[in-house]
């Protein structure tokens, strides 16, 4: 399916919930096995919630992938949030691993969350991706994630 499509319906309400899901580009890689790696991504959710941009809930960062569930706020579509997080967060992995190409698929994905969706039944979906994974037996051994009921 074509990028372009993936966009087609897609419409940002400010205050809702989304699950969001984005890729590395190189799956294979995992550059997010990294600590200081995982940690730039950490710190460019951050710099969203802190510009109000999003309102983050709960994320963890995988060794090839993120999932964000964010309220989003005023300022900025969706698509724009994604946008800067991906476009920030590959200028600086990039720049410490001294690597030039894209870090990121281009294509994302997400839920809007429906008000009879449990949003912290979500958040624990998302917290124990590390524990699916075999990456660890108690989550708390896993440094790359948070979530605001914590």
């Amino acid at each position: 399916m074509p990028y372009d499509d993936l966009r087609k319906g897609r419409f940002s309400e400010y205050s809702r919930a989304y699950f969001m899901t984005t890729v590395l580009a190189e799956r294979e890689k995992c550059y997010f096995n990294n600590f200081f790696c995982a940690r730039l991504a950490a710190a460019e959710m951050r710099v969203l919630h802190d510009s109000g941009a999003v309102n983050s809930l709960a994320w963890v960062i995988m060794p090839d992938h993120v999932h964000w569930l964010f309220q989003l706020g005023e300022n900025l579509s969706l698509s724009s949030v994604v946008k800067r997080f991906k476009a920030r967060c590959a200028h600086r992995v990039n720049g410490y691993l001294k690597r030039e190409g894209a870090l990121w698929q281009k294509a994302f994905h997400d839920h809007a969350i429906r008000k009879e969706e449990d949003v912290r039944q979500i958040a624990r979906y998302i917290v124990a991706n590390p524990l699916r994974a075999g990456l660890v037996k108690n989550i708390g051994d896993y440094p790359h994630w948070d979530a605001i009921w914590l």
